[in-house]
């Protein structure tokens, strides 16, 4: 019994690997977060706040 947790244990303390999952999460993240940026940023609303600020900015 006691070999067997020591042999578990052994795996669970390797880490090869986890340098890929962790680069795949951000990546997804970073994705997920640019279409949500997308999304916002062409609604007809936000295009025009931001027509505004850009129009007020130059004419000063």
């Amino acid at each position: 019994m006691n070999r067997q947790f020591r042999e578990i244990m052994d795996q669970l303390k390797d880490e090869q690997g986890s340098t890929t999952a962790e680069f795949a999460m951000v990546t997804l993240a970073a994705v997920a977060f640019a279409g949500l940026l997308i999304s916002i940023l062409s609604s007809g609303d936000v295009r025009g706040m931001l027509m505004g600020l850009i129009t007020k900015a130059l004419s000063l």
